[in-house]
Order: structure tokens, then sequence, then C-alpha cells
């Protein structure tokens, strides 16, 4: 059977599948897919070129910028920011409350989780409100990140811990710091942060 996608005027340039709702105030740039039975709520912006994959829900407020990949499973609540380029593994988790109860309101306490450009949240990672994703980190699968996440950081565990580096590649660094994939050159700042060589 053939796949069937909405003719959404609103969104020139998008395929959202038919099974898929978007709402209104919503902004979704060019080139962007959207697959089976996920929802996207209103005051949400979604970039050019995403991957949105089934049973995704994003919003509302949500920001998700260019080149994004959302894979299955996964539902991004208010508060929750995606840079460019960022990676959501199937079914990771993002709280946007630090202590929920069902019977107490806590829509004031959203708390916001940037993740910034080029991250990687692997399957099953949960990410707990409140602590940003540095640039081209990668949560391993299953990690529970509860404290900040450097930039090129590599963080495994429950609670995840920093056990490595990994370029913007995407490949772990060993102690010479030089990628193998692409050659390029890392250091080592003060206060145990990395940054690439120029």
């Amino acid at each position: 059977m053939a796949e069937r996608w909405q003719n959404d005027p609103r969104f020139p340039g998008v395929r959202i599948h038919e099974s898929s709702y978007v709402d209104e105030e919503v902004r979704i740039g060019e080139g962007t897919v959207i697959w089976h039975f996920s929802h996207v709520l209103g005051r949400v912006s979604i970039g050019e070129r995403c991957v949105i994959g089934q049973n995704v829900m994003i919003g509302p407020g949500v920001t998700v910028g260019d080149d994004c990949k959302i894979q299955n499973n996964v539902s991004l609540y208010e508060g929750v920011i995606l840079e460019n380029e960022v990676f959501c593994g199937p079914s990771s988790v993002f709280t946007n409350v630090v202590n929920p109860r069902a019977a107490v309101s806590r829509k004031a306490e959203f708390k916001t989780t940037r993740v910034h450009r080029g991250a990687t949240i692997g399957a099953n990672a949960t990410i707990i409100c409140g602590h940003p994703i540095g640039r081209h980190a990668f949560i391993a699968a299953g990690a529970v990140v509860t404290s900040d996440a450097p930039d090129f950081a590599l963080m495994a565990g429950v609670p995840a811990r920093r056990i490595g580096w990994m370029s913007q590649a995407g490949e772990r660094l060993g102690p010479d710091l030089i990628c193998p994939r692409d050659g390029s050159r890392y250091r080592i700042r003060a206060g145990d942060f990395l940054e690439i060589v120029d």
C-alpha cells in the first residue's frame, strides 16, 4: 500500500502523513517530513529538512532547529529547545518538571532544556529538565542526565557521568584527541572542557 500524505497549504514543501495532526500557530520549514501518528501542537516552530518519526508529540511552545532527526516515540514538552542538527533516539525522554505529581499543578514550574547544536540523545535516554546538553555532546542509550552535559562530552550511566569525549563527527576520541573519522584535532582547556583546534 502506498504512503498517503496530506496536502496542507500552510506548509509548502513539507510532507505530513495523513495519520498525523498539526495544530494552528505552527511553523514548519521546507523539506521536513512528519511520519505516522505524530502530533504537533500550537506555538511550535520546526526548522527545515527535519525528520519527525512515528508517534512523536511536539509542543506546545517547543522550538526545533534545522536538520534535526527525532526518532519514534519521543515527546518534546514545553520548555524543550533543540538547536540545529540534534538527533533524538527512539523513546528518548524529556521532562519539564523536576518533581511532578498528578494532583499538584506545576505548570508555572516548567524548566527550559536547551539541546545545543549537533548533540545526540541515545535511545531510551532521559533528560531531566533544566540541564543543557552541550554542542556535539553524546548521551548514551539509557543514560539519565541529571546535570549539565559539556560540549563534546560522552555521557553514560544512571545518573549520567562523562566517560569520554566525542568528536563533531560522532566518533569517540582517544588520548590523542584526534577524530579517527575526519582527522580534526581537539584540546582540553581549563576546567576540563574540550574544544576543537582551529
